[in-house]
């Protein structure tokens, strides 16, 4: 099978083209910019694209796939000739229900969680040999590709994005995938650049739960209020299998979870992935693993990447990074980090340059955000404001809305690496929350 991808470098997509690559489809692709690590990975694959920029006449009539990335404008040049020729056209989720379709799908979604949970599923039946087609979101120990594709395995494990399936395509990701067995996590307002309203937003939560097949599975957060609400007022007909935060104990700094088999060590903490690991217990219950297996296997699991992932400093200081920026992520994450490290002192750094978390009606979602740590700091660039074409936005607001007096705004890059290189490492434990990198820090030094 030919296969051509547009905006081939993005972190899902290059990674969805090394799978099909490596399941013996010609695949070839062009963008206007790739960076580490999916240019090095595609160039090892030998499938990084010769020159950056788009080129229509890559585009031949003998494609028997086009894949479309977000990255693309719908007025891209290789779209344009791939519709002349009336070639198939397909965005990154309907793609990969065209190659599922006669498998078991298990979707695991929700606002937050859903990256660490399919990743501890993952783990799971890695860890006991059990074969299953995949797609999550984030690098995971033992896995050298984050996407794989099969004619063999009977399952396939998905991440559940509920953003836009492609330029031309408005649809949330994960209304395409159909799921057999699916997981909702939480319900929390994100990406209000799409969504205008909390209610736009939880509308697709509906959808993907009515999109589940008849007789098939739902394991849900029954802490969550508004998960509650859409899985009480579905319509369809699927298996209700609630989940809820299961006991645990914090011993010399480790978390031991309280078990029937006993107490269980684990490698990960915080309330929030305690929560995670008994909804990735449940879905794996219905892939055959036995609860003493699970426990088994998730002792090991370290955590996905940038989800409270500890960094090695050459200080040997105490510092995790975290993916957060959407307020549920953070709270959850400084919560997470007041109760793991109660006796030290406690630094946390938040960068806001997502569309949504630069909003001043959607900064009101941070209220208490970063409360319980001893020195809190925000981080945004005004730069980033004007380069999104939004409204400046003053210290004196972020206080305003994170309901926070003390604490520290910063709006230019210098200052905030000047205030971080005062501070020593090795005193106190770090927390550092953002999907970008602080402008250019460098979090080992």
């Amino acid at each position: 099978m030919k296969t051509h991808f547009i905006a081939i470098g993005g972190s899902a997509m290059h990674n969805l083209a090394i799978a099909l690559k490596d399941k013996g489809y010609h695949v070839t692709g062009s963008d206007d910019a790739i960076f580490e690590p999916s240019k090095s990975r595609l160039e090892k694959k030998g499938i990084l694209p010769g020159e950056m920029g788009w080129f229509p006449e890559k585009i031949t009539s003998d494609i028997d796939a086009v894949i479309l990335g977000m990255h693309a404008h719908q007025d891209n040049p290789e779209l344009a000739k791939a519709k002349e020729l009336g070639l198939k056209i397909y965005s990154y989720p309907e793609f990969l229900y065209e190659q599922s379709k006669d498998k078991t799908r298990v979707v695991i979604a929700g606002s937050h969680g859903k990256t660490t949970i399919t990743s501890m599923i993952l783990h799971v039946l890695n860890f006991h040999q059990k074969e299953v087609d995949f797609m999550v979101g984030a690098q995971l120990e033992g896995f050298d590709c984050m996407v794989k594709l099969s004619e063999d395995n009977d399952f396939m494990v998905l991440e559940g994005d509920e953003y836009l399936s492609s330029p031309i395509d408005l649809r949330s990701k994960f209304l395409l995938y159909q799921p057999n067995i699916a997981l909702l996590s939480g319900i929390a307002w994100d990406h209000i650049n799409v969504f205008k309203t909390f209610d736009d937003y939880v509308e697709q939560f509906r959808k993907f739960v009515a999109s589940i097949t008849a007789g098939g599975v739902l394991v849900y957060n029954e802490e969550d209020a508004e998960v509650v609400k859409v899985v009480e007022n579905a319509e369809n007909y699927f298996r209700k299998i609630p989940y809820k935060t299961p006991e645990y104990e914090i011993v010399n700094g480790k978390v031991h979870l309280k078990t029937e088999m006993g107490d269980v060590p684990l490698s990960v903490f915080g309330a929030h992935n305690l929560l995670n690991l008994e909804g990735a217990r449940h879905i794996c219950h219905t892939l055959g693993i036995m609860d003493e297996d699970f426990y088994e296997a998730i002792m090991s699991f370290k955590g996905a990447s940038k989800r409270l992932e500890k960094v090695e400093r050459e200080d040997n200081g105490t510092l995790y990074k975290d993916f957060a920026h959407a307020p549920s992520k953070v709270k959850a994450a400084v919560k997470a980090f007041c109760e793991q490290f109660k006796n030290e002192k406690k630094y946390g750094f938040l960068e806001l340059h997502t569309y949504s978390s630069l909003n001043p009606v959607f900064l009101e979602q941070y209220d208490h955000a970063m409360d319980g740590l001893d020195e809190a700091i925000v981080f945004y660039s005004e730069d980033a404001l004007k380069i999104k074409r939004m409204e400046p936005i003053s210290p004196e607001l972020i206080k305003e809305k994170f309901k926070n007096e003390n604490l520290k705004v910063f709006t230019n890059a210098e200052e905030l690496h000047a205030y971080w290189n005062t501070l020593d490492k090795t005193e106190g434990v770090y927390l550092m929350m953002s999907s970008g990198n602080f402008g250019g820090l460098d979090l080992t030094k």
